[in-house]
């Protein structure tokens, strides 16, 4: 896949970037990067196409770490990404338009939780937001936002985008929605409706492409799914290869303890596993919901309370590794 990174004409700091992005039937077709042709799926009433997608990724100061704009071939809405920090300064005309935001945050009890907004001007309302949290009215912290914008929104279609993706958020599971209230009840024209669900598509592959998965639903088993099964120094955990790491089921159980290197040598490990117990994914050494890791090991080692090989202390019903189902 081509993949190019050029200085922007115009301005000297900005950096300009293009991905091509593959659209499928799944659920998770956001952020699988590809260059095949269309394909047609052939289906009792219709053909049906599957095409990529083309995203711009603008890097406006330089840096993937500062403010980033991402758009999508084809479509007048764009992302931008922005830290808290930049909030107060940015004088951007087109970040104090009407849209939808997306704060990442931390809750009271530790958990990575997202707070979903709108605003017919976002930079004000995330600068309301800053002064909340320092009269102590916000109960969490953000670091940075992601922002959505497009052509023609008013008060009535940002309302329905904020409840829309404030249920998709709370569906996927894979952080906390802290929004606490929505209209639910927005009366719209059924194109207006339409057109809305297509702009919350579009959203979702550009949340992906910018390596936020939370509008991604979590992979569900199928009929042929292999599961594997941990059982390294007293853990009891069952779960399943994904796309994107590994799949620990609800009711897995941890190790008792975790040995005395852990914190030394699995730093990251040792940190994650005391962050899902303080998050309540894990309450008394089991799992409370279904948590996808980001590998393997990683899902082995908080498992184990040790530094694991996960494609060893994975193991199929037949007894053989992870390893050795991926080699064939």
């Amino acid at each position: 896949m081509k993949y190019s990174a050029t200085h922007s004409m115009g301005q000297e700091s900005g950096k300009k970037s293009t991905a091509t992005l593959s659209r499928t039937s799944s659920p998770d077709f956001v952020g699988k990067l590809s260059q095949r042709s269309p394909t047609p799926t052939l289906n009792s009433n219709y053909i049906k196409m599957n095409y990529g997608k083309s995203v711009e990724l603008y890097l406006a100061d330089g840096s993937a770490e500062g403010l980033v704009i991402a758009e999508l071939a084809n479509w007048n809405g764009k992302a931008i990404k922005i830290n808290r920090a930049d909030v107060a300064t940015c004088e951007r005309e087109d970040f104090q338009g009407a849209g939808v935001y997306f704060l990442f945050c931390e809750g009271e009890d530790g958990a990575e939780g997202l707070y979903v907004g709108e605003a017919e001007n976002v930079r004000e309302r995330l600068r309301q937001h800053i002064r909340d949290a320092k009269s102590g009215k916000e109960p969490y912290y953000w670091n940075f936002a992601v922002c959505f914008f497009g052509r023609d929104l008013n008060k009535t279609l940002i309302r329905y985008l904020e409840h829309r993706f404030n249920e998709i958020v709370g569906a996927c599971g894979r952080c906390k929605p802290l929004t606490k209230k929505t209209y639910s009840n927005t009366v719209m024209k059924e194109w207006q409706r339409a057109a809305m669900e297509e702009f919350i598509e579009n959203a979702s592959i550009l949340m992906n492409a910018l390596g936020y998965r939370v509008l991604v639903p979590k992979p569900q088993p199928t009929d042929t799914t292999e599961y594997f099964f941990c059982k390294a120094s007293g853990a009891d955990a069952k779960g399943f290869a994904t796309n994107a790491g590994f799949l620990v089921l609800k009711g897995s159980r941890t190790s008792e303890k975790t040995v005395a290197s852990f914190e030394r040598h699995g730093g990251a490990y040792f940190q994650l596993r005391g962050e899902l117990e303080a998050n309540g994914t894990i309450k008394k050494h089991v799992f409370t919901r279904d948590y996808e890791f980001r590998s393997p090991s990683a899902a082995s080692s908080v498992l184990s309370g040790r530094v694991s090989n996960g494609l060893i202390d994975w193991l199929s019903s037949t007894g053989r590794t992870l390893r050795e189902n991926m080699e064939g």
